[in-house]
């Protein structure tokens, strides 16, 4: 008699047996939908080139930044400039599994020249969202420019690096 009669023979028999059953099914299950889970995960994982591209508009004189950006988990962070000085750029969101984000660009004011609005000087925080989406090597996404009043469209896009393939290593010479 095996473990699992001897145990359900004293709690009830067919009861026991259908939960060990259900727990095997389980077990089966996770197994199988865990290497999904994490291959979703890492879908878009890697580092990307970023060029951000505000045209010019009105008075405003447009601007292109490039810096780079990482996504780990499909949380995308990129960073322009030092933080906490004029000119500093933090984007980041979080990219679903069909590829969509709503990215934020939280930013300080660098010149009036390059910035739009009443209350756009050197040192003013500012904050705008873009929609992106992303496919395994590129992605691209416009500003929210709201009434277009203030805002101008301004464009994301993102190009995944390619990771650098170990250096073969040679072997010693014979002795």
């Amino acid at each position: 008699m095996d473990a699992v009669s001897m145990l359900s023979a004293g709690f009830g028999g067919r009861t026991l047996r259908v939960y060990w059953k259900v727990a095997r099914v389980v077990l089966v299950c996770a197994l199988v939908l865990a290497p999904a889970t994490s291959i979703a995960g890492e879908r878009f994982d890697g580092n990307w080139a970023t060029t951000l591209t505000c045209p010019p508009k009105g008075d405003t004189e447009g601007y292109t930044w490039k810096f780079p950006s990482v996504i780990t988990g499909n949380n995308l962070r990129g960073e322009h400039g030092t933080a906490g000085q004029p000119g500093y750029l933090l984007i980041e969101g979080t990219i679903g599994g069909d590829g969509n984000a709503k990215v934020t660009a939280n930013g300080i004011v660098a010149s009036r020249k390059y910035a739009r609005g009443v209350f756009a000087a050197k040192g003013e925080e500012y904050s705008w969202d873009v929609k992106v989406h992303f496919t395994e090597s590129e992605g691209s996404g416009t500003r929210n420019t709201g009434l277009g009043i203030v805002g101008r469209p301004c464009t994301l896009d993102f190009v995944k690096q390619e990771v650098a393939a170990p250096a073969a290593s040679t072997p010693a010479p014979a002795r």
